[in-house]
């Protein structure tokens, strides 16, 4: 039903593979355009939008280390390390 299609990139003007599986996807998905630019455009494009992520120092609520997060701590949350939340999630 779908065939990979070449096409070519607007910002680098390489050509990519818009492949029949990402066909499908588009089409499940109700998306009527084709992808305009390669994966490492997207990518590229994504990573400007989005900016610099601001993190925190924070102290971990298990272990008593310095964690560095990602939102803005609250004195009436606990935060925790990577390696205290990874096995909190675990279930350690």
């Amino acid at each position: 039903m779908y065939e990979d299609k070449e096409l070519v990139c607007k910002d680098c003007g390489k050509t990519f593979v818009f492949t029949a599986g990402e066909q499908q996807f588009y089409a499940e998905k109700g998306f009527q355009n084709e992808p305009q630019r390669c994966k490492e455009c997207r990518d590229a494009k994504k990573n400007v939008s989005r900016g610099a992520k601001e993190y925190f120092t924070a102290t971990c609520a298990n272990c008593g280390c310095e964690a560095k997060v990602p939102f803005q701590p609250r004195e009436d949350r606990p935060v925790y390390c990577s390696d205290c939340y990874a096995k909190m999630k675990a279930g350690e």
